[in-house]
């Protein structure tokens, strides 16, 4: 870059913090996630297709206006609603970290010694293989359940 002209260099700086700040995350990742959850599936059509070339699991908000036979998950809202968003994303969120509890209690429970219970978030965080994961008609019932109970 030391032989462009100025002009040229901020641009592709510019350029480049973009990539970074949109893809930062995506590069420091160590292996792929265990399911993606999307808001507008007429928007993020690319996203689906990668994760479906991957073989990721999608969890998405389905609208009138969108195609269902995507998604491995489907939950019918108005994704153009920031109520929908927001009540869906809190029960996830709710979930996941009712779930993380439930592991990390599980760790403490088991036959492991106090060094193993003290599982790091990183490490609870990371989701389980799919021979670990749930049928699709429990999926269902855990999300309508969650969802009931408000």
């Amino acid at each position: 870059m030391g032989q462009l002209p100025k002009k040229e260099v901020l641009q592709l700086q510019k350029k480049i913090d973009k990539l970074d700040k949109l893809l930062g995350g995506i590069k420091s990742m160590d292996a792929l996630p265990g399911a993606i959850f999307i808001i507008d599936c007429k928007k993020e059509k690319i996203a689906i297709s990668e994760a479906k070339k991957l073989g990721i699991p999608t969890v998405a908000i389905v609208d009138t206006n969108c195609d269902p036979d995507d998604i491995d998950y489907v939950i019918p809202g108005n994704d153009d609603a920031i109520r929908t968003i927001r009540l869906v994303t809190s029960r996830l969120a709710d979930a996941a970290i009712e779930g993380m509890h439930e592991r990390q209690s599980s760790f403490a429970d088991g036959a492991g010694t106090a060094s193993d219970s003290a599982v790091q978030i990183q490490d609870a965080m990371a989701l389980h293989s799919p021979e670990d994961s749930l049928s699709e008609s429990e999926a269902e019932s855990a999300l309508t359940e969650s969802l009931s109970a408000e």
